[in-house]
This record gives structure tokens, C-alpha cells and sequence, in this order.
């Protein structure tokens, strides 16, 4: 049996592209010949770039993270400051030790200093490439509230056995060096080890500094004013290192790696970090300040994070939304409307050639604002002397071409918005309030982190996300709230959440539009 395709179906295919062709460039000459939508759109343009410039002219003073951030082996900005008691090693070797104690203050700032370790305080065995911040290293430790752990090159972490270290229960640790490769150990008695992690270390120098070190960051309170920060050491006390393969015969030594406690905020080598030699030739090893990847929040102190300078693309917004909403309104007002659906009379193919013009126009003003906004803000803070949290290349284009999406679909909700409700007014308030607003809420602080979460998560605030830079680790102790730069999404969720909404609401305009008369 032969089935034939009709000859008409393509011409009429191709005769239908060429009607929507031609309805949308109809909008697209409606839009640019208003000139009051043209200058509205240049006006959240501007907006956009003025209040995001100015919004980050001024950080609050005293704030820590000014200067650059030292940068890991990936890139990242990390912190790099501890208290390091080490030799060198030249090529492959062994470096055991038993942690015989864990102890700790915080200074509360509110009356003598408190006692206790710190949760990611940490002392332990570590091999580093050199005494440069940022440099390659695999480190054995043992923390104040998650165990015994390896981290490596500030991003790893591989959990070992639990228990917290106590002259009752202490911890023996290993660490061996094969090449480039690095094996991590913990023994409760020295006899019966077991394998807490590997790391490989591509192109680790031969000659390496291995050793004993402990840093604390800041020690984390919740009280009725909020969540607060401060200052932290850890001591451990280490029984007789031994360190065994191919090495000059120099002798243990102490270093304070970087100048301070980086963005941990914790003491410096003026309040106490150090260390003293004990009978038998072990050590106590006090130190502050961590070994990890920075985070936003408090950490970032002074510094800024990449979204900082698109803090202006609410203001933006709010023009994007005025505009795309009256964009069907003032057709609806005007009593035009009905011309069109005469020249165009599928309903919604005429609301899709208005939710294109709308949308495409503002992802434009997203992706210029962005695109300008974001170098610039850089710079100046730069030549302010302030940090700007590193990212990468491909980050930052996703952070300007979500701003731009960000804007698009906030204009098709608006149009959608517009054709559902058809009073102009009413429209911008509503669609005004259920972006903007949920998102200033959530991002000022003044919201119990749980309902600023809730709100980022199932309103259309939640496309903010999409601009979101700053690093989530669970090895770091930070506020990731709303208010301190994170979202309760990943950045292309958050506006897959945006875009939900403007598709449900432009599904519900058609069928109004097709439903009743205009």
C-alpha cells in the first residue's frame, strides 16, 4: 500500500510561517514606534547599570576580604592560613604522628575567652608543595566536630572515622607520599590503620614541606540579634613526629603561613598562635585562620561577589514589567485590540508575536546591563583596593545571558499578566509583586531565613538564582542564607521556576483571549 503526502500541506505550512512572520514584525513596529516603550526600556537599561554601580560604591568599613584572595590549584579563592611546624621532603616518604589532644577558645567579646573546639577546627599532618597561600597540598586531621578527615587542594574532603581526640582517645595519623599521589591513614592505637582517603596532586614538586599544623576558623554563635562570629584557636598537642624518605637534614621549624587568619577572621600570629616543644620530642601547635575554599556571607567580608554589581536588575525589572504589561493593555484601553485580532485572527498566535517582541527586548536590556554592569563593577572595585570573588569565564557568561533570560521571561509574564487581567494597573502590581518583591524580602535580611527560602523556592523571585556565583561547601562554616548572597536553588532551577510561571501564565491568557470577546 502507498501512501502520498497532500502537495498542499508544506505550502500551507510555509503560508502559515509567513502570516506569524508577519504578525510579529506587525508588533515589532508597534513597539518601536511608541517612542515612550523605547525610552522606558533604555530607562531600565540605565537603571539597571546606575543603581548596580552605585548599590556596591560603598562597602561597609572595617569589613575583612579587602586585597585579592589567594587562588588554589582550580582557580578558586581559598583561604591559606595556618599555624605550620614542618621540614622538607625530597620525594616519596611517610610522615606519622599521634594527635594526643584537641583544644580550643573563642573569644566571645563579651568576657573572658570560652572553651571549646570549633567544629571545622582542625590539626593534623599535611604535605604542601611550598609555603605559598594557594599552593597544592593533602592534609590527614582531626576536627572538632566531624571526625578525622582528608582534604586536599582546599575543595576535597573525605570523611574518616568519627570520635572527637582526647588525652582518653587519641588519634594516630599517617600520610604517605608516592609521586604525585598521597595516602591518608588514622589508627586509634598506632597498630590498626585505616585508609581515609587518596589524593593526586598533578605535578607536585619533589621537593615539598611536610609537618604538623593547626587553624581554627571562627567560632559560629546564634543569639537573639542574629548570627555572630568570633575569634578562635585550636591547639593540638602531637606526640614524636617521625618522618621518614629522602630529605635534607634540616630541623622542624615554625611558620605562620599568611600573614593573618584570611577571611576566617580568626586571631593572627599576635594572639597566641605558635608552637612549643614538649618531652620526647613532640610538639603543641596552636593556630587560627583555615584551610579551605572561601565562601560568601560574613567570610567575604569587604570583598565582593559577582551578583553584587546586578543588584540593580530589580530596578530594571520593575521598567520591563510596566512596559511588556501595557504593551497588551493599552491595546485592550485604546479599543485596538480588535483591529488586530481582525488583520490576525488567531488570538494566540497574535499574544505569541507580543510575548516574542516583549521578551526578546527585554533580554536584551538584561544582557547589555549585565554585560556592561558586571566589567565595570569589577574594575572599580578593584581600584578601590576591594576583592571581587573569583569565578570562572564560563560563570560569568552564564550570570550575563541569565540576566538577560532573567528579563525575558519576566517581560512574557508580564504580557501574559497583561492579556489575563486586562487592567494595565492592576497587571504591573501583581506581576511587580510576586518577583520583586518576594525577592527584596528575601535577600534584605528582614525574613526568618526559613520563609526566604520558601519564597525563593516557588515564587517567580526565584530566577534571581540564576545570577548566583558564590560557592556552597560543607567543609565551611558560613551563614547560606538569602540574605547573605545564596539561593535555595541551583541558578538554572531557580529560573526554570521563573519561566513555569510566565509559560502557566501565558497558557491561561490564551485561553481567555480565545474565550471571551475583546
Amino acid at each position: 500500500m502507498t501512501t502520498t503526502r497532500s502537495p498542499g500541506l508544506p505550502a500551507a505550512r510555509g503560508a502559515d510561517r509567513r502570516v506569524f512572520l508577519g504578525t510579529l514584525h506587525a508588533e515589532w513596529t508597534k513597539f518601536r514606534t511608541v517612542r515612550g516603550w523605547v525610552l522606558a526600556m533604555a530607562g531600565a537599561l540605565l537603571a539597571t547599570i546606575v543603581v548596580g554601580l552605585l548599590g556596591t560604591a560603598a562597602p561597609a568599613p572595617g569589613g575583612r576580604g579587602a586585597g585579592p584572595y589567594p587562588r588554589g590549584p582550580g582557580g578558586e579563592a581559598v583561604n591559606d592560613s595556618f599555624f605550620f611546624v614542618h621540614r622538607t621532603l625530597a620525594g616519596d616518604g611517610t610522615l606519622t604522628v599521634a594527635l594526643r589532644s584537641l583544644t580550643g577558645t573563642a573569644d566571645t567579646g563579651t568576657g573572658p575567652p570560652a572553651g571549646g573546639v570549633q567544629p571545622w577546627a582542625k590539626a593534623g599532618i599535611i604535605v604542601k608543595e611550598s609555603l605559598a597561600q594557594g599552593s597544592p597540598y593533602a592534609a590527614v586531621m582531626a576536627t572538632g566536630g566531624h571526625g578525622v578527615r582528608m582534604q586536599y587542594d582546599y575543595t576535597h574532603d573525605t570523611a574518616g572515622p568519627s570520635g572527637k581526640v582526647t588525652p582518653a582517645s587519641p588519634r594516630w595519623l599517617r600520610l604517605v607520599r608516592s609521586g604525585d599521589s598521597l595516602t591518608g591513614y588514622a589508627s586509634p592505637d598506632g597498630s590498626r590503620w585505616t585508609e581515609v582517603g587518596r589524593a593526586k596532586l598533578p605535578g607536585l614538586a619533589r621537593t615539598v614541606q611536610a609537618g604538623l599544623f593547626a587553624a581554627s576558623p571562627e567560632a559560629q554563635q546564634d543569639t537573639a540579634a542574629g548570627t555572630g562570629f568570633s575569634p578562635a584557636v585550636v591547639t593540638g598537642a602531637f606526640g614524636r613526629p617521625a618522618l621518614t624518605g629522602g630529605r635534607p637534614q634540616d630541623a622542624w621549624r615554625g611558620t605562620q603561613v599568611g600573614g593573618d587568619a584570611g577571611t576566617s577572621g580568626s586571631y593572627t600570629n599576635t594572639t597566641g598562635v605558635g608552637f612549643t616543644r614538649t618531652d620526647g620530642g613532640g610538639f603543641t601547635v596552636t593556630g587560627a585562620g583555615d584551610i579551605a575554599p572561601v565562601v560568601g556571607g560574613p567570610a567575604m567580608g569587604a570583598g565582593f561577589a559577582v551578583e553584587n554589581f546586578l543588584v540593580g536588575t530589580f530596578a530594571g525589572l520593575i521598567v520591563v514589567i510596566a512596559v511588556g504589561t501595557v504593551f497588551i493593555t493599552g491595546e485592550y484601553r485604546r479599543g485596538l485590540l480588535r483591529t488586530t485580532l481582525a488583520a490576525t485572527p488567531l488570538r494566540g498566535r497574535v499574544l505569541g508575536a507580543k510575548a516574542l517582541v516583549a521578551g526578546g527586548v527585554g533580554a536584551a536590556v538584561g544582557l547589555v546591563a549585565a554585560a556592561v554592569t558586571v566589567p565595570l563593577g569589577e574594575h572599580s572595585a578593584r581600584g578601590r583596593g576591594f576583592a571581587v570573588f573569583p569565578v570562572t569565564p564560563a560563570t560569568e557568561v552564564r550570570v550575563m545571558a541569565g540576566t538577560g533570560l532573567l528579563c525575558a521571561a519576566a517581560a512574557v509574564l508580564a504580557v501574559g499578566a497583561g492579556a489575563l487581567l486586562r487592567r494595565g494597573a492592576t497587571a504591573v502590581a501583581l506581576v511587580i509583586a510576586s518577583i520583586v518583591l518576594p525577592f527584596l524580602l528575601a535577600t534584605s535580611g528582614v525574613l526568618p531565613p526559613d520563609i526566604s527560602r520558601w519564597l525563593l523556592r516557588v515564587t517567580p523571585a526565584a530566577g534571581f538564582a540564576v545570577q548566583q556565583t558564590l560557592p556552597r561547601y560543607a567543609q565551611v562554616l558560613s551563614v547560606y542564607e538569602p540574605s547573605t548572597g545564596y539561593y535555595p536553588l541551583a541558578p538554572w532551577a531557580g529560573l526554570a521556576v521563573l519561566c513555569g510561571w510566565a509559560v502557566l501564565v501565558f497558557a491561561m491568557a490564551v485561553v481567555r483571549l480565545r474565550g471571551r470577546d475583546v
